[in-house]
């Protein structure tokens, strides 16, 4: 691979406004418990952002908006919704401005959405390994969760159970399912025939699905994204979904998603949710932001940033698979995470899951506890830093942690 861009640099980040760095210790979710202790450095492996700088045209577009002396009221720009629009068309060809609506976040559209079609006390499908944030949506709003599983094939492939999400529907009354796509923590990148079965499920049941796809250009060479809405005509009406260059492009920090929504009638409902909290307010660094990352270069920035973070998670899989004994793993299609299984490891030594974290966090390893996303012996990996960041988190594993 021809390097043009910059993802082996360790940046210092610490100081700098990263939680991942100075939340430890003092973390109020409790997610990240102490500093390591002596002779070791921190490696984050834990909040979803990455380790790399972001793509040169984002930054550039920022500083050229900067010296602009005012930050005033302001609409969406015509450019705003072009470069959705352009950057959207696999799957989207036929997109317009009318039907993508600015969110201050995923989260924001995903309560949003959930407000208009549930009432309290309603349950609401998602498949379980669940993305945490997911499950604090729904159980904050006074909804309930209701899990179906994910499961392994033969082959190590992370699969959809059908019947099971039926009958969990039948089951629970259930009316709204929450989607994942690409599917965090497993990091599946569904086939377009597969999200088209579990739609056939949720129209056969009468169900509107909300579809995340935050994770949507994080998907590793030879993979590409099916959007949710593209795959049936039923589809195209009844889920609404939610993007975000976020994830992409590491700006979380800056907040910008936006949703896309062809159902008018839902559309306007959804929209008129966010609206009337006078919350739901572009940043306008924000969208100058999203203008510079949706561009040609962002997309030559994009590509290589795929393949390094495939390249990571080729190692992570190979080095555990050789070099861990009794820890499962199952090789990602897309985001940057990793789903490590530590059930049999933790059967076979006698020690607890609590105690694999522990010895992690003491030498540096700032993994996340899997028991939040629905994984009784399992942990959450962020694999998005430079390979030398990686290597050394996984060689800490081998000697002081799975032994």
């Amino acid at each position: 691979m021809t390097t043009t861009y910059d993802f082996t640099s360790i940046m210092q980040r610490k100081g700098h406004d990263a939680m991942a760095y100075d939340a430890i210790g003092n973390d109020p979710w409790g997610f990240a418990p102490k500093p390591p202790k002596d002779g070791f450095d921190f490696i984050p492996l834990w909040v979803a952002d990455m380790n790399f700088p972001t793509c040169p045209s984002v930054t550039d577009a920022i500083i050229a908006r900067a010296r602009e002396p005012h930050f005033g009221y302001f609409s969406p720009s015509d450019e705003y919704y072009q470069a959705i629009i352009d950057w959207r068309k696999l799957g989207h060809s036929d997109l317009t401005p009318a039907e993508i609506g600015y969110e201050n976040g995923v989260h924001g559209f995903i309560t949003s959405a959930m407000q208009v079609l549930t009432k309290p006390g309603d349950n609401i499908l998602l498949h379980s390994p669940v993305y945490i944030g997911f499950r604090e949506d729904v159980e904050g709003l006074g909804r309930h969760s209701i899990y179906s599983p994910l499961y392994l094939d033969e082959a190590g492939i992370w699969r959809m159970d059908y019947e099971d999400m039926a009958k969990k529907i039948e089951d629970n009354g259930i009316r709204v399912a929450i989607f994942c796509s690409p599917h965090n923590p497993t990091g599946r990148v569904w086939e377009p025939e597969e999200i088209k079965q579990a739609m056939a499920v949720f129209e056969a049941h009468d169900v509107t699905v909300i579809s995340d796809e935050i994770w949507a250009d994080l998907v590793y060479p030879g993979r590409i994204h099916t959007p949710t809405q593209s795959v049936s005509d039923w589809a195209r009406e009844h889920v609404v979904a939610a993007y975000a260059p976020s994830k992409t492009f590491n700006l979380a920090g800056l907040i910008g998603s936006y949703h896309i929504i062809y159902n008018e009638e839902l559309r306007e409902k959804i929209t008129k949710y966010g609206d009337d909290t006078h919350y739901n307010s572009m940043n306008v660094l924000s969208m100058h932001a999203l203008i510079g990352g949706y561009t040609a270069e962002g997309r030559a920035w994009l590509d290589q940033l795929n393949q390094t973070i495939e390249g990571n998670a080729r190692f992570a899989v190979d080095f555990t698979k050789q070099n861990l004994p009794g820890v499962g793993v199952a090789m990602p299609q897309g985001t940057y995470m990793l789903w490590l299984d530590c059930t049999d490891y933790c059967a076979r030594t006698g020690r607890t899951i609590d105690e694999v974290l522990g010895a992690g966090w003491e030498v540096g390893v700032g993994w996340q506890d899997g028991r939040n996303f629905e994984g009784p012996c399992h942990i959450r990996v962020n694999l998005a830093s430079p390979l030398s960041r990686i290597q050394e988190a996984f060689r800490r594993m081998q000697e002081y942690v799975f032994i």
